[in-house]
């Protein structure tokens, strides 16, 4: 049996993307699988995948340089047939296992270079310099591993020119499991915005838009805040009033909120890292049957527009996501038409069905060392 060990230094044992979607798969495909985590909350055997844990340390050069060392001591410990990396840091260890003779692939979960680009604490010379480093040491690293996965076609078109076998594996959402279910007259005058938030996700704007409402709406926010100083700022805000702050929810609670609101919101700003990015949250909206207010960015706006499923918006523009908002609200027929629009582009091609039949394609040709790989 083959075996295969998924690293991360920096993502919870229980990632949708790592541990839910990709482990779960590949162990119900016969594979021997092993995630290795860095969360402090011991080992466990979880849905025929073996989680091992290096312990937790806090701060992020901590885990940068002790942690990422920790995961690869561990990794060449288990010796494993194939190693999947999760984390940019993590470039190291895979060259560390390369030397010892394994395969090992890297997951680009983000483009990470364009990413550092958009720092809002950096200087604009230092994000320059920083992101011209890590792209040659990604390039560098990349190929000399033996595939790369990524969770976009964008990032993907970008690793092919690194390496030839190389594959997005979208993080499109699992079908029924945030399907929100019920008559759509038993909806709230709500909306919600779920994932991590921060600035330059447009937390800003979406509180301000509160102060715009004609509607009675409300936004149901779920999530933690990644900035203090944010948080503080929005708070302060007179559209907080608006606000049902649910904090970190699990995925049965996201379940909850996003059955009975009327739209999902993900009003990212124009950054180099967010206009060619497929959100999963975005994905995730649409498979629970509500419509999307989005970001007016060309590929988001292809989507939405494309399957007639929401409402693309000037993220800059409070005022813009108050009116899409109230438009939810005030009519509740065109609402549900967009959001069954959008289930129904979910079951038919963005689902990840068709993605874990992408993923264990491209572990058949890794395992058996084949140049070519069809799902490209």
């Amino acid at each position: 049996m083959c075996k295969i060990v998924h690293l991360t230094s920096a993502h919870p044992r229980n990632d949708t993307r790592i541990f839910i979607k990709q482990c779960r798969t590949l162990a119900a495909h016969g594979y021997d699988v092993t995630l290795v985590v860095a969360d402090g909350l011991g080992d466990e055997q979880r849905d025929g995948v073996s989680i091992t844990d290096v312990g937790c340390l806090r701060g992020r050069v901590k885990r940068v340089l002790t942690t990422t060392h920790r995961v690869g001591d561990k990794a060449i410990a288990l010796d494993a047939d194939i190693y999947q990396l999760h984390d940019p840091e993590l470039l190291l260890v895979g060259l560390r296992l390369k030397r010892r003779g394994k395969k090992v692939i890297f997951d680009s979960h983000e483009d990470v270079a364009r990413q550092l680009l958009g720092k809002p604490y950096l200087g604009p010379l230092s994000r320059m310099m920083l992101s011209s480093a890590y792209s040659a040491v990604e390039r560098h690293a990349c190929s000399r591993f033996d595939g790369i996965i990524t969770a976009t076609p964008f990032i993907r078109d970008n690793f092919l020119k690194i390496h030839p076998l190389t594959v997005d594996v979208n993080n499109f959402p699992m079908v029924g499991e945030l399907d929100g279910g019920g008559p759509w007259e038993n909806k709230q005058a709500e909306v919600c915005y779920v994932g991590g938030i921060g600035g330059i996700r447009g937390i800003r704007e979406l509180v301000q838009a509160g102060q715009f409402l004609d509607s009675a709406a409300r936004v149901n926010l779920v999530g933690t805040f990644s900035e203090p100083s944010v948080e503080a700022e929005v708070k302060a805000s007179p559209g907080w009033r608006r606000v049902n702050a649910h904090g970190f929810l699990d995925r049965r609670g996201v379940r909850e909120v996003m059955k009975r609101s009327l739209a999902g919101i993900v009003t990212f700003h124009p950054l180099p890292n967010h206009l060619d990015s497929h959100p999963t949250k975005m994905f995730e909206y649409m498979s629970s049957g509500i419509p999307v207010i989005a970001s007016n960015f060309p590929l988001w706006r292809d989507i939405i527009e494309g399957n007639q499923c929401g409402i693309c918006v000037d993220p800059l523009d409070p005022k813009a996501i108050a009116a899409a908002i109230d438009y939810v609200v005030t009519h509740p027929q065109a609402a549900q038409a967009m959001g069954e629009n959008g289930r129904r582009a979910v079951l038919e091609k963005y689902n990840w069905t068709v993605q874990a039949n992408r993923l264990t394609d491209f572990y058949g040709a890794i395992s058996h060392d084949r140049q070519a790989f069809a799902a490209v």
